[in-house]
């Protein structure tokens, strides 16, 4: 068996901590996160996006770009959807253990950095928070 790229796993583990949220599925409905490209078409959503794996000889870093839109003249909502995901994202394993995925044992997650941006006609608020995992190879 072929172990799939860290990125693919650590993309499912996401989604899972993700719709595991009370807090963030007070904001957006589950069936509301997914992969997906281009323009949102159910809001509010979370697009789990882009991803990107740097191998090393034993582990990896990957990494996830999450896509958050809300339809508000605002940022507020977007705001709170991003804080929901910082938390439902944490994972430090000397507190609360690793995660195992298939193939990969993701040793941290950790949010590197959210943005937060204004839709120039004043319809949408889109906010991006970037993630990354420490992962290992485990043997099948």
């Amino acid at each position: 068996m072929t172990i799939s790229d860290p990125s693919l796993e650590l993309q499912k583990a996401i989604r899972s901590r993700l719709i595991a949220s009370a807090e963030l599925m007070a904001l957006v409905p589950p069936d509301n996160v997914l992969d997906a490209t281009g323009r949102p078409e159910r809001m509010p959503c979370v697009l789990i996006g882009e991803g990107q794996s740097v191998l090393r000889r034993f582990d990896a870093t990957s990494y996830a770009t999450l896509h958050v839109w809300f339809q508000e003249p605002g940022l507020v909502q977007c705001k709170q959807a991003a804080s929901a995901i910082v938390e439902a994202l944490r994972v430090d394993a000397q507190i609360s253990g690793v995660l195992h995925l298939d193939g990969w044992t993701c040793h941290d997650l950790a949010i590197t950095q959210t943005r937060f941006m204004r839709d120039p006609h004043g319809s949408y608020s889109h906010g991006i928070v970037s993630v990354a995992g420490i992962m290992t190879a485990r043997a099948a």
